[in-house]
């Protein structure tokens, strides 16, 4: 039986009918505070008919108007700010290059909470003030390497802040520092492994014990993948920029899930077509409500991301809601010939056949019928100058991905090391076609 070490016990543990007051008090204080320092929240709750005095505790968060990216980049920069300038400390910036950007602002409280929410993280997942915790998520305007770098102050563990790419710097300082939890993505850890594998080390030569992988969409079966190729115990680990960055919610030892930290954020799961709440259980659009933060606060802001809840109990003793991790989104699902298609059920179907995480997927409508290419990089190990034999893999393949998805994939092989490496979001797929003005 594994000890459970909590960072912050009596928040992670507190009894349900607890939580819920702790959660309506502050509701409450946080709508008065958006109401009476943000006009545009203002506008949007009274067209909706809604006042503060309206909002008694949680029970009454379905009274209160969606707040959605487009209000968040309508808003750009300062629109949503409901602290003074000169009480915020940082801005962080989400990292999509197209429109506007979403700013977000923090003041010093802010980070001090957030910070804890990440120690809360790298604690579930074994950190002590004994442990080497390498961030290679990216620093700067990027959220991943801030949360997680004063997360690892928070819990005293020597913190390398690596920043991503670089890799044989961080394969260096990984062996010689001798690294024991490693945070970035999962398809950069997935590389340093591969890297690691190439120059000729097992799993059992690092001195990693942990990785809390994040920021993009993963499987159960690269989650295996990564385990094996480092040695291992990989965590999940979950946030917005909108809402604060990564620590929103994080994995514990059970690995069913990730709790949310609820004395933060109050979750919701909605129908993503009439925005009716959905019981816990149900599967549906997370939103999020922020209910401590100062200067950036949001009130049901719509994630797109696609989950459940659950209230099951959890053998870490946690008491915080799970959600499960994301099975896709409610806005860039790909619609093709009809169907919903998520990258992540053809990860898992070439993860499954043996294929590394390596792959892109190419969406183009060519005489008004979609096509769906897949690219996929042969392991080392299965290479071949024989076109009959790659043939054969191909269509094998595409059988699979038929059989997960209900359409036919065109499946390339294609040489190891073709397809672009990412150090930090990896770019799954490249969408051609002209759905949108």
């Amino acid at each position: 039986m594994i000890e459970q070490r909590y960072y912050q016990k009596e928040m992670e543990t507190m009894p349900l009918e607890e939580m819920k007051a702790l959660q309506s008090k502050r509701l409450v204080e946080q709508v008065k505070h958006v109401y009476e320092n943000v006009p545009y929240y203002r506008q949007k709750m009274d067209a909706a008919n809604v006042k503060p005095e309206d909002i008694h505790g949680v029970e009454d968060l379905h009274k209160l108007p969606f707040l959605s990216k487009a209000d968040l980049r309508d808003q750009y920069p300062y629109g949503l700010l409901a602290k003074p300038l000169k009480d915020c400390v940082r801005i962080q910036s989400t990292s999509g290059t197209t429109g506007r950007r979403v700013v977000a602002f923090y003041t010093q409280h802010d980070i001090d909470l957030w910070e804890d929410c990440c120690a809360r993280a790298i604690t579930a997942a074994g950190g002590t003030e004994e442990d080497v915790c390498q961030v290679c998520y990216g620093y700067g305007l990027f959220t991943g390497g801030p949360g997680l770098n004063g997360g690892s102050h928070k819990v005293g563990c020597l913190t390398l802040p690596m920043s991503s790419g670089n890799t044989e710097r961080q394969i260096q300082f990984m062996m010689d520092l001798e690294s024991t939890i490693l945070c970035c993505t999962p398809s950069y850890a997935a590389y340093i492994g591969e890297t690691l594998k190439e120059k000729g080390y097992k799993p059992e030569d690092n001195h990693l014990k942990a990785g809390i992988f994040g920021a993009e969409p993963w499987t159960e079966e690269m989650r295996q993948n990564i385990q094996d190729l480092l040695g291992i115990k990989a965590y999940d680990i979950y946030g917005l920029t909108e809402t604060s960055g990564p620590g929103v919610a994080f994995e514990c030892s059970e690995q069913t899930g990730m709790h949310i930290n609820e004395d933060h954020f109050i979750p919701e799961i909605i129908d993503p077509e009439t925005g009716e709440v959905l019981p816990d259980g149900e599967k549906g659009e997370l939103v999020f409500t922020a209910i401590t933060k100062e200067a950036f606060p949001l009130l049901r802001y719509r994630t797109r991301d696609i989950c459940v809840l659950s209230r099951k109990k959890c053998s870490c003793g946690r008491t915080l809601i799970k959600m499960t991790k994301p099975m896709g989104r409610s806005d860039d699902m790909m619609i093709i010939r009809g169907v919903n298609v998520f990258p992540s059920q053809i990860e898992t179907v070439l993860l499954n056949e043996g294929y590394t995480p390596n792959y892109q997927i190419t969406v183009d409508r060519v005489n008004n019928t979609d096509t769906l290419d897949v690219y996929v990089e042969l392991p080392p190990e299965q290479f071949t100058d024989s076109i009959e034999e790659v043939t054969k893999q191909e269509k094998h393949l595409v059988a699979a991905i038929r059989t997960m998805l209900g359409i036919s994939p065109k499946v390339h092989l294609v040489d190891p090391k073709t397809i672009a490496r990412s150090e930090g979001k990896a770019v799954r797929v490249i969408d051609k076609r002209k759905l949108h003005d």
